[in-house]
């Protein structure tokens, strides 16, 4: 393993999902920086389809946690009783964003590549998996450019945690931060100077997460 191969597994090993932090906010300067790893990433036919919004406004943040506490209260109340213990501990994950000084929301669009090439002749179940290839494919590259943006973080130190918990609220984010109609909310990412240092978490090994396809035998799937 090369030098540089090193230097990048020990920074996929040590990124952590913080979600304590400091009051202060970040210069902008630095999330500029955050930012332009992010929108390194690779996207379908290079169309880039992310944008974010970067919320450094107390009101909004905390009007947006507010949203998603009534989500979850909400929902709590349609959960079978014994389960609505557990569901409200999860749901507290959810409003974690609240503490951070910044919260930038990752948008993401589908890609219309195909969809206006196709003559109405094509069949619906065709032209069904083409809107998922592309709306997926936007979802996608977002994706990648978020985890362009986490690994950055530490390196600039800061901290940060994706976060797709706050969307059982989407309706109203959407609406808070005035989001476009061709856009959609892939998730929240909090950023801060990190106030803890989260512990080591475990991962699924190789042979629970990986399946070879090598011509040997066939059959096998994921769970």
């Amino acid at each position: 393993m090369t030098p540089a191969a090193e230097s990048l597994y020990a920074l996929m090993r040590a990124r952590r999902s913080v979600r304590r932090f400091r009051p202060e906010a970040p210069p902008r300067a630095l999330l500029e920086t955050l930012l332009e790893a992010a929108i390194t990433a690779p996207s379908a036919s290079n169309k880039q389809p992310w944008r974010f919004l970067v919320v450094t406004s107390a009101d909004r943040i905390a009007r947006m946690a507010a949203e998603v506490r009534e989500a979850v209260e909400r929902i709590a109340s349609h959960v079978e009783p014994a389960s609505v213990p557990a569901f409200r501990a999860y749901g507290d994950y959810f409003t974690r964003f609240e503490s951070a000084p910044v919260v930038i929301v990752a948008l993401h669009r589908a890609l219309t590549l195909l969809t206006h090439l196709a003559q109405p002749s094509l069949p619906s179940a065709d032209r069904g998996r083409i809107a998922a290839m592309e709306r997926d494919s936007g979802l996608m590259g977002t994706a990648m450019a978020l985890e362009n943006l986490l690994l950055a973080a530490p390196t600039l130190g800061l901290g940060a945690s994706g976060m797709t918990g706050p969307l059982v609220a989407v309706d109203r984010i959407r609406a808070l931060l005035e989001v476009p109609e061709s856009w959609e909310v892939a998730a929240l990412v909090p950023v801060g100077f990190p106030d803890e240092e989260p512990v080591t978490t475990e991962r699924k090994g190789l042979g629970a997460v990986v399946r070879w396809i090598d011509g040997s035998r066939a059959g096998g799937g994921g769970e």
